[in-house]
């Protein structure tokens, strides 16, 4: 079995330690920040008893006086426990900290001048920034460029951090409010008018069988798909976790279900996490 991984994050205030953790809440790690330094221990002891949380980041900053002080020693116990620890330093020029503050109009935690308390921060964490297994700079990074490179040192697939959501409606019902991409699909032959297949809706083998013999069905399913897989990496790296693609027809029976259908498997193919739903396919 492979062991418990713990990310511990740490590192400059207003070097993004908060967007960080965001982003490996994201990769599906439970996610804890500032746990109160007398409850480490126990938490590491129940982390390897849960048989669900498999991997946790946890946040701690200069306010966890305590622990930082004995970095160290912590850091070899919970080690010795079973436990596959990594620390993460954030780091961001003192011009880059400064700017954040200065916006957010956020107090720092040490409750001096902000350009004396980032020195006397960078002194009190100088050991563990040398300890720590990977540094990151964030001084000039967006959002979407921090979370691919944290992706890289966890040797993440990019295309595992989206959810795709593929949706089928009925135009006559209204857009689903989730969607971000709408494609009408109202072109396509309408099978409700072939006899026998009014009934029937599109997963059914004979309106599928139907619509891909229509040259212009194949073609546009080819060309769309393209033009989704060409985009999701842009949205991925741009931190984008979840994203609701809708298809729509007349009744969202016939064409909307089967494109809808076609669209989710040829995306499972391709190793994206895409789920079908049909909403209005009983109406």
């Amino acid at each position: 079995m492979n062991p418990r991984r713990l990310i511990i994050l740490t590192g400059i205030s207003g070097a993004g330690k908060s967007q960080a953790l965001k982003s490996f809440e994201d990769f599906g790690f439970y996610c804890v920040d500032n746990l109160p330094i007398a409850l480490i221990d126990r938490f590491a002891d129940l982390l390897l008893e849960s048989r669900q949380a498999k991997n946790v980041a946890l946040g701690i900053d200069i306010r966890e006086g305590e622990f930082l002080r004995g970095f160290s020693e912590s850091l070899k116990r919970l080690r010795q426990k079973g436990l596959r620890v990594q620390v993460i330093f954030m780091d961001a020029d003192d011009q880059a900290v400064i700017q954040r503050y200065s916006e957010t109009r956020h107090r720092h935690p040490l409750g001096i001048n902000i350009l004396d308390a980032v020195k006397e921060e960078r002194r009190l964490l100088a050991e563990i920034k040398a300890e720590a297994d990977r540094v990151f700079d964030t001084s000039d990074m967006t959002l979407g460029e921090l979370k691919e490179a944290l992706s890289a040192m966890l040797e993440l697939k990019r295309t595992q951090e989206m959810t795709l959501s593929v949706v089928s409606f009925g135009y006559k019902y209204g857009l689903p409010l989730d969607a971000d991409l709408v494609m009408d699909v109202r072109f396509l032959p309408n099978p409700n008018y072939v006899k026998g297949m009014r009934s029937r809706c599109g997963l059914d083998r004979p309106v599928r069988a139907h619509l891909l013999r229509q040259p212009v069905t194949r073609v546009f399913l080819s060309d769309y798909l393209r033009l989704v897989k060409s985009l999701l990496p842009y949205y991925i790296r741009e931190g984008k976790s979840y994203l609701t693609i809708a298809v729509g027809c007349t009744g969202g029976r016939h064409r909307s279900v089967f494109f809808t259908h076609q669209l989710a498997s040829e995306l499972q193919k391709s190793g994206y996490r895409a789920r079908e739903f049909h909403r209005d396919i009983n109406r």
